[in-house]
C-alpha cells in the first residue's frame, strides 16, 4: 500500500493509504479476518450502504468475518499485538482507500512525519493487502 498522508489530530495520528491493487468485498473480509487474531479484544464495525457510521458486530471467531454481508466499509479496532498499541483500520468497499489511526503517545509515534510513519507501518499494511488477495500465510 502507498501512504497518501498522515496528520496529527489531538493525540492520534490519522493516516490514509491507497491500495496497490483494486479489491472487492470478499477480499476486504479476508484481510480483516486474517489480522483479527492479532488484536487483543478486537472490535469489528460494519456499515451497509450508504450509512456513514458503522455498527458494532458481535464477532465470535475470525471465520465469522468472511460471512459479513457486503457493505460500504469494514473497520477493525483494538490493541494490535504486532504494533503493540491501539490501532483502528477502515477499509472502504469499491474504493482504494484505507484509513488507519494510532495514538501519538509512544516514542515511535509521538513525533512523526510522513517518512518515519511510512517506515513504521508500511510493512504491516503491505502484509494486510497481500492477505486480502490470498497471498499471505
Amino acid at each position: 500500500m502507498l501512504l497518501i498522508g498522515v496528520k496529527k489530530e489531538k493525540d492520534w495520528l490519522r493516516s490514509q493509504w491507497n491500495l496497490t491493487y483494486p479489491t472487492g468485498w470478499n477480499n476486504i473480509c479476508r484481510g480483516i479476518s486474517t489480522v483479527y487474531e492479532y488484536y487483543e479484544t478486537p472490535e469489528i464495525l460494519y456499515s451497509k450502504f450508504p450509512a456513514p457510521e458503522g455498527e458494532l458486530l458481535n464477532i465470535k471467531a475470525k471465520e465469522d468475518i468472511l460471512n459479513i454481508e457486503e457493505g460500504s466499509f469494514l473497520t477493525i479496532r483494538g490493541i494490535s499485538k504486532i504494533i503493540k498499541m491501539p490501532l483502528m483500520m477502515t477499509i472502504f468497499n469499491q474504493t482504494p482507500i484505507v484509513n488507519v489511526s494510532v495514538p501519538a503517545l509512544d516514542k515511535e509515534f509521538k513525533k512523526t512525519d510522513y517518512e518515519k510513519f511510512n517506515k513504521s507501518l508500511c510493512t504491516y499494511m503491505d502484509s494486510i493487502e497481500l492477505y486480502m488477495h490470498g497471498l499471505g500465510k
